[in-house]
């Protein structure tokens, strides 16, 4: 199965047939290129990494040194824990 390393959450605009679908990307945070990270998320003007992704959720969420109910439950969404 062929995955995409770059997600574009930009506006779809129709490309020109010449150009390259397989465009090196870099992390905004970190200056990765896409060859060298998992994932790479594609915004207007900025591009976030997968590592980096998960480094700011960590400091988002534990940043007050608990984790909100909210915030474990979207992680247990993202994570598919299932608790009853």
């Amino acid at each position: 199965m062929d995955e995409k390393k770059v997600v574009s959450f930009e506006k779809k605009h129709s490309k020109p047939s010449n150009e390259k679908n397989n465009e090196i990307e870099y992390c905004s945070f970190c200056k990765r290129p896409n060859t060298q990270v998992p994932k790479m998320v594609k915004g207007p003007g900025v591009n976030i990494c997968s590592e980096c992704t998960l480094i700011a959720v960590q400091y988002l969420i534990l940043q007050d040194g608990l984790m909100s109910a909210e915030a474990q439950r979207i992680l247990d969404l993202l994570w598919g824990v299932n608790r009853k």
